[in-house]
């Protein structure tokens, strides 16, 4: 099993995809939003945490830029219902250390407003985290992802802030709704890689 990548960053696929070149070799590895938008620039070296999950059918790699969010991860598919991939929303939603806190102080507000995730399967994220979560208790808290990011700059043309919008659709949110939010965040200086995460923090 793949627990580790080092290698060089080959491409970024929008929303949440990167290809990760490894002596030669290229891997597919799908990321959370939070942890895409930590990604260094194209041809720069990288380490990811990785989940490997292996089917009859496919071999599929999850990366997480820390082990903690991995965890989380890990935590988040015990849970009935929840597969990869609507664990891998909800922790484009939300961080680990924001999992932590809003199953602590059982805020359904903020895992309904998670796409895919309803009343039903916010009450059972819950009472099936509720004990299991201490792990991802945080030591601080800062979320500086306009600084942290790399990538294209938002200038007078409207194709980044389409990429934007048509990387929130594809994450689950109505064209409406990825509209609004990327309006609310998109401004001169900001990367696509930014935008994303940042939009949906809202």
């Amino acid at each position: 099993m793949i627990g580790r990548l080092t290698g060089i960053l080959a491409e970024k696929r929008l929303p949440n995809q990167a290809l990760i070149d490894v002596a030669g070799v290229g891997y597919e590895v799908e990321l959370p939003m939070s942890s895409f938008a930590q990604l260094p620039s194209e041809g720069e070296k990288v380490q990811l945490t990785i989940h490997h999950v292996v089917r009859e059918d496919a071999s599929l790699l999850y990366g997480f830029s820390s082990s903690k969010e991995r965890e989380a991860f890990r935590l988040l598919i015990r849970v009935s219902g929840i597969g990869p991939k609507s664990a891998i929303l909800i922790l484009s939603g939300l961080s680990a250390e924001e999992l932590y806190r809003v199953i602590q102080t059982e805020d359904l507000n903020s895992l309904t407003k998670v796409p895919g995730v309803g009343k039903k399967t916010a009450e059972r994220l819950i009472v099936e985290l509720r004990d299991k979560i201490k792990a991802l208790a945080p030591i601080d808290i800062t979320d500086d992802l306009i600084a942290a990011s790399s990538g294209t700059l938002i200038s007078d043309s409207d194709a980044i802030i389409t990429d934007a919008i048509e990387a929130l659709v594809s994450l689950g949110y109505s064209q409406t709704e990825a509209k609004k939010r990327v309006n609310k965040i998109a401004k001169p200086g900001l990367t696509l890689e930014a935008i994303i995460p940042l939009a949906l923090k809202l």
